[in-house]
């Protein structure tokens, strides 16, 4: 039995109704009980000054709550469980991909009475990540992060082979090959530098995006994995990678890049041109504040910016013993003074180390405008400085998968199409032609 069938399966036991109710209540805060007992919480960790800034707010503003927050990333099968054994955590901190599909199932509560009783401002937040939360008009979750994609470039690198940053345009597909073969190192059949990474499966919703189409209908109902154009953009992104060596080599040498030390591939000339997640600026001007990087939008065919946004939220499953903590908790820390707080931390402890301050990218809008209104300052590095300029300009130009009612199942099943595609096990039309079948039962049985 396959993980998502027994995932499936579990999610039946406890799937309820729960739509048409107002779900999740809210605390002292809105006008409830006082905020108390033990609140527990799953897929969230206190990792660097950023949670544990936000964390120690709540703790502060909630003395009488006994956080209990049990570290490591969501495990989807021990959610699950937990939640089918009827002693689920009370807060689940997750992909925002998901919430749709457990929103459907009953898995997981609505936050309607959270949102009003709390007084939450969903306009607050990133209209990508708004949506990615809401089924069918009811919101089941609070975003957090908002993570967008740009392109990154090695410079050093691209002057070795008599370019610049303005030859790299990502949006031309027909030139892309050429471009490649310049950029990358093959000899022998080995690959030891990368000249254009696509970034696929996990990036091919922008790549399509790119093409003019969207993966799945913006209810989220509708799969489109079989249209010419999402083929066009597999297409385009395997070829790059058969003239790299093929799958098993380019995917053996890049699972060796450490993105998060010193030793990164940008700092070992290890790859040319990527898109990425605006993540990884934070962690150059950590680690290798020197690079020769720059950073430009990812582009459609027709040269206008394009981004995919993800990000995790905060859900609280069915059955949690403490929804009125976990209420007040989400609030607190995706609120704009507490971000501002986190941030200054992250800044201040950047100062210390002699390391420039990038910024804080979260699902927040207005916590974001106060983050770079009153914290950023430009770090007198050219390159940094264009940098996050970009990535604050495609913030705008983000779309996102939209909720839906089989959202992991559709994931999974484009994504293991373009994995046969990879391994050769499949040609692109026939792998998504498959997909589509099967995202298409997945979907209509979850829409009935």
């Amino acid at each position: 039995m396959t993980r998502m069938v027994r995932a499936a399966a579990l999610v039946g036991v406890v799937a309820l109704a729960v739509s048409g109710c107002g779900g999740v209540g809210g605390g002292d805060e809105g006008g409830g009980t006082a905020t108390r007992g033990t609140l527990s919480t799953m897929g969230f960790g206190l990792s660097d000054e950023i949670a544990t800034t936000r964390v120690d707010a709540f703790k502060r503003d909630h003395p009488d709550v006994d956080l209990k927050i049990v570290e490591g990333a969501f495990d989807e099968q021990q959610f699950l469980s937990a939640v089918a054994s009827g002693n689920p955590p009370d807060l689940v901190y997750m992909d925002r991909k998901l919430i749709g599909t457990y929103a459907k199932r009953g898995s997981i509560q609505p936050l309607t009475d959270c949102v009003e009783k709390q007084g939450i401002d969903m306009g607050q937040y990133r209209p990508a990540a708004r949506e990615q939360v809401t089924l069918d008009g009811t919101v089941y979750g609070i975003p957090e992060f908002s993570s967008v994609r740009v392109v990154y470039l090695n410079e050093a690198l691209l002057r070795q082979a008599g370019l610049t940053a303005d030859d790299v345009n990502l949006g031309d597909w027909a030139a892309l090959p050429a471009l490649n073969a310049k950029l990358a190192t093959v000899s022998g059949g080995r690959l030891s530098r990368i000249g254009i990474d696509p970034k696929i499966p996990e990036f091919l919703p922008m790549w399509a995006k790119a093409n003019g189409v969207d993966m799945i209908s913006a209810d989220g109902t509708k799969a489109n994995l079989d249209d010419p154009k999402v083929v066009e953009a597999l297409t385009t992104g395997l070829k790059l990678i058969q003239d790299q060596g093929g799958w098993g080599k380019f995917k053996s040498f890049r699972d060796t890049f450490d993105f998060f030390g010193a030793q990164n591939p940008l700092a070992r000339n290890q790859i040319v041109a990527w898109p990425m997640e605006e993540w990884f600026l934070n962690q150059a001007a950590k680690n290798t504040p020197k690079a020769e990087l720059v950073v430009k939008p990812f582009v459609d065919r027709q040269g206008k910016p394009v981004t995919l946004s993800s990000g995790q939220s905060w859900v609280v499953p069915k059955g949690a013993k403490n929804p009125d903590a976990a209420c007040a908790f989400v609030k607190k820390v995706t609120a704009t003074d507490t971000w501002v707080a986190a941030a200054k931390a992250r800044a201040d402890a950047r100062k210390a180390a002699g390391q420039p301050f990038t910024g804080v990218y979260t699902g927040n809008v207005a916590a974001d405008k106060r983050i770079f209104d009153e914290l950023y300052q430009p770090t007198g590095n050219k390159r940094f400085d264009d940098a996050v300029a970009t990535i604050r300009s495609v913030q705008d130009a983000a779309f996102a998968m939209p909720a839906s009612p089989a959202g992991a199942e559709f994931d999974k099943a484009w994504t293991d199409a373009v994995n046969r595609v990879l391994s050769g096990q499949a040609q692109p039309a026939q792998a998504l032609a498959r997909a589509q079948q099967e995202a298409t039962a997945a979907l209509d049985k979850a829409s009935k």
